[in-house]
């Protein structure tokens, strides 16, 4: 008999497969939003902090990507899982954060069929360096 833990993530697998076809790695249903706040940070060149606003459509997902910084997740809304490459799939929901390293590839994507998914994404980074980098698949 399978534990929960294990029949989320082959869920969580599964719904990739329905979400993004084989080949896609467009984000779908990503609801794009000016940064929250966005500030080169005083007594330094080009370091710069960032928040940004992120929503998700019902099946919303962003495919294989990276960032070259690190980067903090906090849900405001919804439940989103996050699977970073080589790791069994994490589900948030609101009030639920997670920190994500410098040039770890992974995906995130909203399961639900009904409710949007609304999150904050913290970032420190070289100015401009800080956003999303698709990547193929393997």
């Amino acid at each position: 008999m399978m534990s929960r833990k294990t029949i989320r993530a082959f869920a969580g697998i599964a719904f990739l497969f329905v979400v993004a076809p084989a080949g896609s790695q467009e984000r779908q249903g990503v609801i794009s939003h000016p940064p929250l706040f966005k500030l080169v940070l005083p007594n330094t060149a080009d370091v710069e902090a960032a928040v940004y606003e992120t929503e998700y459509a019902p099946g919303g997902i962003n495919p294989r990507h990276l960032h070259p910084a690190a980067i903090t997740f906090h849900v405001l809304s919804g439940t989103g899982v996050w699977q970073e490459e080589g790791n069994q799939p994490v589900t948030l929901k609101a009030g639920d954060s997670l920190f994500v390293p410098a040039g770890t590839i992974h995906s995130h994507w909203n399961p639900s069929a009904t409710e949007r998914l609304r999150f904050l994404e913290f970032i420190v980074a070289e100015k401009d360096k800080g956003r999303s980098i698709p990547q193929p698949l393997k």
